[in-house]
C-alpha cells in the first residue's frame, strides 16, 4: 500500500543529497546537461533493458538511478535560474490536466482510441504546426518508425483493419523482390526500407512492439549460438571447422532447451 508521506520524504532525501553532491563531490561539480545526456541514454536503455526480462529487483533500481538523472538536470536548472524540480513537476502536471478534459474538464470519450485523437488535436491547438514536432531526431530508426505512425494515427490517418496493412507488406515484399532482381542497390535499400516501416505498422496494428519483439529475438538467438558454442567446445570442435549440418544438431538442442 502506498505511503504517501514516506514517498515525499525520500524524494526530499533525494533532492538534499543531490544538493550536497553538487557542493561537495569533484564529479558532480562538473557535470553538465550535455555531459549527462548520453548517460541518461544509457540508463535508459538499462531500465528498458530489465522491463524486457521481467526483472522485477532490477526495475525499481534503474528507476532510482534514472531518477538521479532528472533532479541532477534539475539541480543544474536551479543553479542557472532556469528551471528547477518543481517548475518541471508543475509543468508535466498541468500539461496532464489539459491533455485530460475527459478526467479534468466536461469532454466524454468513449474509448482510447479517442483518448489519444483527443491528445493529438490538443498538441496542434497549443501551437505545435505538425503532430510530427513530438518525435525525437535522434530515436533508433524502428522507435522513430512506430512514433510516427501512432501520431498520423491520432489524427486519422491509418488504414482501417490489420489485412490492410499486410497487403502492403506483401505489395512492399514484391516491389523489394523486383529491385533485387534488378540489381539496384540503391532502390532495394528504398524498398527494404519501406518493408520495415510496412512490417512495424503491421505490429502496431497486432498490438505488438516492434523494438520488445526484436530484442527478444536477439536475446533467443544469442543464448541459442551460445549453446551451440558451449557444445562445440565440449565436443572439442571449432564452429569454423564444423559444417553447417554439424551446427544445425545443437542448433536443434539449443530450441528445445528455452
Amino acid at each position: 500500500m502506498r505511503d504517501r508521506q514516506a514517498e515525499l520524504a525520500a524524494v526530499d532525501r533525494l533532492l538534499t543529497i543531490m544538493d550536497e553532491l553538487r557542493e561537495q563531490c569533484p564529479w558532480d561539480k562538473k557535470q553538465t546537461l550535455q555531459s549527462l545526456r548520453h548517460l541518461t541514454i544509457e540508463e535508459t536503455y538499462e531500465l528498458a533493458d530489465a522491463i524486457l526480462e521481467d526483472d522485477l529487483q532490477e526495475i525499481p533500481k534503474e528507476l532510482g538511478d534514472l531518477l538521479l538523472h532528472i533532479v541532477f538536470y534539475a539541480k543544474i536548472g536551479s543553479e542557472t535560474g532556469d528551471f528547477d524540480m518543481a517548475s518541471i513537476a508543475n509543468g508535466i502536471c498541468d500539461k496532464l490536466i489539459q491533455r485530460h478534459p475527459h478526467i479534468y474538464g466536461d469532454v466524454e470519450v468513449a474509448d482510447e482510441e479517442e483518448v489519444k485523437r483527443n491528445w493529438e488535436k490538443l498538441k496542434l491547438k497549443e501551437g505545435k504546426k505538425s503532430v510530427l514536432e513530438g518525435v525525437p531526431k535522434s530515436l533508433p530508426a524502428m522507435v522513430k518508425a512506430n512514433r510516427i505512425q501512432a501520431k498520423v494515427a491520432g489524427v486519422g490517418f491509418d488504414w482501417e483493419a490489420p489485412h490492410q496493412v499486410w497487403d502492403k507488406v506483401q505489395e512492399e515484399l514484391q516491389e523489394l523482390q523486383t529491385e533485387v532482381r534488378a540489381e539496384n542497390k540503391e532502390r532495394m535499400t528504398d524498398e527494404l526500407g519501406d518493408v520495415f516501416f510496412s512490417l512495424i505498422n503491421y505490429a502496431r496494428f497486432l498490438g505488438i512492439d516492434p523494438e520488445s519483439a526484436l530484442e527478444k529475438t536477439n536475446k533467443k538467438f544469442m543464448a541459442r549460438f551460445q549453446y551451440l558454442e558451449q557444445k562445440a567446445q565440449e565436443n572439442g570442435a571449432s564452429l569454423q571447422d564444423m559444417s553447417l549440418e554439424e551446427m544445425d544438431v545443437f542448433w536443434e538442442q539449443a530450441k528445445k532447451h528455452q
